[in-house]
């Protein structure tokens, strides 16, 4: 691989004697991961049902090397969320910010989604993430990640780090920067950044992430955590960076990756003490830097409620709007756990459950508002994919499709039923739901989105 001179010349000041063997870790291939999905099941009850030959990654227990010759990421059990592909020292970065069920947090530089998507895995239901991501198109393709793995209690927002800042003052247990950087740390993975790559863009990332930095520090209440990541090597952008935010905001301390990942596993400390390197010449992964502040004082919890339609009672008064959707309900799930504490909101046609820890979602800029639960039309409610995702199957009439008609719906083909289904019916693999079809005389009308679609 031509890595650019200048990069390799800090490299050989930086490494000192291990510099060979990280010049000659670029021969070696690539790694590949996969994490599964915490809000399908336990590691004990969704591997034994991958297809694939996978080892265990030690600084994050849902994730696993796989081969990538299996091609996992075409499989149905991928569409359908039961797991996600995710560069292996990327899932560090989570560990290390140790999310817990009933948190509020923030991904502050969220896209394409996988941290956003293991931050959810670890909150489980119970708790709120707010995922955000400056560019349109890559907000997009988060909002597809979040959809394909079910989960819920979440907005996917379109903002700048400084509008996140006004519209959620102190108001997270804890805020991810994972940061735009240099991105030296994916050279061996993604040609395109080594062509990128210059002296003067690690100092514009630099400068970039001073900014996002400070915004984060507004978003963050006191006694909260701040997990700062980046895919990249250069101290500037890493150690340094650190450094001028220690010394501008007194109130935040290192707590050392040690306490909260094994010190066995490869992980590095970094030139400023309780930091985190990932060198590939070292571990089975790519590169990365992290380190967990805390922010003193203490957390006062704070009661955020709803401006309007914000409680059970005015939504069982609104049956104008909502009708069509509890008929649905009644006539085709049971069981459905509905909190006192959901709040729905119609956008255009478009129904959202909306998580009922946002005190509103006006003025801000959104991609998703919540969970997608369907569409009203003229007499009816048509269920969204987003919805079908986060469902039991026990709780709804629903068909096992063995991996070929499972690819065939995912194609967007019409699958047989039997005679006595009749309605919505929840298309499953290996108890994983894929999506929406509706049975009419033996025969089940595909509802997966068109834009969708796959081709295997």
């Amino acid at each position: 691989m031509n890595l650019p001179e200048a990069f390799l010349e800090r490299m050989k000041e930086q490494l000192g004697t291990e510099y060979d063997a990280f010049v000659s870790s670029y021969e070696s291939d690539v790694c590949y991961g996969l994490r599964i999905n915490l809000l399908k099941g336990t590691a004990d009850e969704i591997i034994p049902v991958l297809p694939f030959s996978l080892r265990n990654i030690p600084w994050a227990p849902e994730g696993f090397y796989a081969d990538s010759l299996e091609h996992p990421g075409r499989h149905p059990l991928h569409e359908a969320g039961a797991y996600y592909i995710q560069e292996p020292s990327a899932m560090s970065v989570v560990s290390l910010l140790d999310p817990a069920p009933g948190e509020t947090i923030c991904d502050l530089c969220a896209a394409p989604g996988g941290k956003s998507t293991q931050i959810a895995g670890r909150i489980q239901d119970d708790g709120l993430l707010v995922a955000n991501e400056i560019i349109p198109n890559r907000a997009k393709i988060l909002s597809q990640n979040i959809e394909r793995m079910g989960i819920s209690n979440v907005l996917v927002c379109n903002e700048t780090p400084d509008r996140m800042a006004t519209l959620f003052p102190m108001f997270f247990d804890k805020v991810l920067v994972d940061a735009p950087c240099s991105g030296e740390g994916m050279f061996r993975k993604d040609k395109t950044a080594v062509t990128e790559w210059s002296p003067t863009q690690v100092e514009i990332c630099r400068e970039r992430q001073e900014t996002i930095l400070k915004q984060a520090d507004t978003l963050l209440k006191p006694g909260g955590v701040l997990v700062y990541s980046t895919c990249t090597f250069s101290p500037v952008e890493n150690e340094d960076q650190i450094r001028h935010f220690l010394e501008t905001h007194k109130e935040y301390s290192i707590e050392p990756w040690q306490d909260f990942l094994p010190v066995s596993c490869g992980i590095t400390n970094g030139s400023l003490s309780g930091t985190m390197r990932l060198f590939p010449h070292k571990l089975e992964g790519e590169g990365h830097f992290a380190v967990r502040l805390r922010k003193a004082g203490t957390s006062q919890i704070v009661s955020h409620k709803h401006k309007e339609k914000g409680n059970t009672k005015n939504r069982k008064k609104a049956p104008e709007d909502m009708s069509i959707f509890w008929d649905f309900i009644n006539d085709n799930l049971t069981n459905l756990s509905i909190a006192s504490t959901d709040y729905f909101e119609f956008f255009g046609d478009e129904l959202y459950r909306l998580p009922s820890r946002i005190p509103t979602v006006k003025g801000i800029k959104l991609e998703r508002p919540g969970l997608h639960l369907g569409t009203r039309k003229k007499n009816r409610f048509e269920p969204a994919l987003a919805f079908a995702k986060t469902l039991n199957p026990d709780n709804v009439q629903h068909i096992e499709c063995s991996e070929e008609d499972a690819l065939r719906y995912l194609h967007g083909e019409t699958l047989s039923a039997h005679e006595t289904m009749h309605g919505w019916t929840l298309i499953c693999h290996k108890g994983f739901p894929l999506g929406w079809a509706k049975a009419t005389q033996g025969m089940l009308k595909n509802h997966y989105p068109k834009g969708l679609r796959i081709q295997y």
